[in-house]
């Protein structure tokens, strides 16, 4: 029982901490074995192509049409196509109201898979970069994204996602922010090391040879598509200097739900892609997957409900004031922070120290949630988008 004890609490460390430690550290030795490797800078644009899908996103049209058209980047190089199939708020109609863009519509609403499978048939452009109807961009994100690809090697590059912090006594804002700053930090290292693991739908950028049409029912779209890219031996570039920034969901229970499904896409994912597994054949790239990914969707989250059930077992079975207790009191004063966060989050009460610990609770209860979903099967890949501020 001990054994098993301290083989989950060092996976649990190993995966918080230990990676993007690891992470940095190799970083940091990489400076003095090779020079850093240096972004080429384009001079000539070559043409682009914004893909959007958006189902019934009426509100945010206005504003992320304006975002596109005001990028720097060369009006004539740069094409933006949106797939609104199965909206029936007035998407279509609003967006046939620009010139400046190409828009494509059908009744029958196939999810965001199927609306990015029937998108990209209609890009000519040799670099097609996807974004959400949501995701506000930089001004100079595009050329970001583009001046990656001058290295051959790169076949995808993943834009940072930040979260807008608006409302400081929200749970989910504060804990939203404090994940993608800490997945920002462990993407740049892996993609210095070798090559990020997936990129966010919000911002990312493909060579258009590259893509394949993925599974109709494939519910993580964004991480599909890159990492068929790595599978191919591509790298999948970081760019923190290319970022969208959205709003984080009105509540814990929308966020609550949109985990849910990225779980379950998660477990999907994992299933689907098992040659992301095969050491022999991506020996760094399956290491950086099983670190990141893996043990994340697979493990962690039950690791966490038998660490604690394990422990508390041995305070029976050792002497007083063992390890074994300071480390379950360490628990207890965790899941109290947790507590004590979703007490504050009701209250609107600003102590952000406390959101961190109860949305990374919410985090693992809803890929336990997500992989109950995944065994029953039950998971549309038409998805109403969470509720934002």
């Amino acid at each position: 029982m001990e054994t098993i004890f301290w083989i989950l609490l060092i996976v649990i460390v190993y995966s918080y901490l230990g990676y993007p430690l690891l992470l940095i550290i190799v970083n940091f030795l990489q400076r003095w074995v090779k020079p850093e490797r240096k972004v080429e800078i384009s001079t000539n644009w070559p043409d682009v192509t914004m893909l959007i899908a958006a189902y019934n996103e009426i509100e945010f049209i206005e504003q992320k049409v304006n975002n596109t058209l005001s990028l720097n980047y060369p009006k004539e190089n740069l094409y933006q196509i949106w797939i609104t199939d199965g909206s029936d708020d007035g998407t279509y109609e609003k967006l046939k109201k620009y010139n400046e863009l190409k828009v494509y519509h059908q009744k029958e609403r196939k999810g965001k898979t199927g609306a990015i499978n029937r998108g990209m048939q209609y890009v000519k452009t040799p670099i097609v970069i996807f974004s959400d109807a949501n995701a506000m961009l930089n001004k100079d994100a595009v050329k970001k994204i583009i001046n990656e690809f001058n290295d051959p090697k790169v076949g995808c590059v993943a834009g940072e996602k930040r979260i807008q912090s608006k409302n400081k006594t929200s749970a989910v804002n504060a804990g939203e922010g404090i994940y993608w700053k800490y997945e920002s930090i462990i993407k740049t290292c892996e993609s210095n090391l070798n090559s990020a693991l997936g990129a966010a739908g919000e911002l990312f950028g493909i060579r258009k040879e590259l893509f394949y049409p993925i599974e109709k029912d494939t519910i993580l779209d964004d991480f599909t598509i890159s990492m068929q890219i790595a599978e191919k031996d591509y790298k999948i570039a970081y760019s923190p200097g290319a970022y969208a920034t959205e709003e984080a969901s009105i509540n814990i229970n929308e966020e609550f739900k949109r985990k849910i499904r990225i779980a379950y896409g998660g477990f999907q994912s994992l299933f689907r892609h098992t040659s992301l597994l095969n050491i022999f054949k991506h020996p760094l790239l399956t290491f950086q997957y099983i670190s990141h990914k893996v043990l994340r969707w697979l493990v962690i989250p039950f690791a966490l409900i038998a660490i604690f059930i394990i422990n508390l077992a041995l305070l029976f079975k050792t002497q007083p004031l063992s390890i074994y207790f300071y480390l379950f009191f360490v628990q207890l004063f965790f899941y109290f922070t947790a507590i004590l966060g979703a007490f504050f989050q009701t209250k609107n009460i600003k102590f952000t120290i406390f959101f961190a610990p109860y949305y990374l609770v919410i985090m693992n209860l809803s890929v336990i949630m997500g992989f109950i979903r995944f065994l029953k099967k039950r998971q549309s890949v038409n998805w109403e988008r969470a509720k934002r501020k």
